[in-house]
């Protein structure tokens, strides 16, 4: 438990935080399964426009530290891929 005023605030800050970042995973999460369902559904062209509004969103968790670079950029070339093979299938 905090007992210095420091710590309780401390606490508090690190409440929002994770409030915020839990949101932040939330969004990117639904993003890509907005990507995994389009591919799921077998049209390439509405599964290229959900990649395309997804990258942004994943860069963003990037930037603000929700997730590590190396997994999303993981995340995009694996999407990217199937996107791709849908596209030429």
């Amino acid at each position: 438990m905090a007992n210095t005023p420091q710590s309780k605030k401390r606490a508090r800050q690190l409440e929002r935080r994770t409030a915020v970042n839990k949101a932040r995973r939330s969004r990117i999460r639904t993003f890509l399964r907005k990507v995994e369902e389009a591919i799921a559904s077998g049209n390439a062209e509405i599964a290229r426009e959900a990649l395309n509004s997804a990258q942004p969103e994943l860069m963003r968790g990037v930037t603000k530290g929700v997730i590590h670079k190396n997994t999303a950029a993981r995340k995009m070339s694996r999407l990217l891929a199937r996107v791709k093979a849908l596209a030429t299938a």
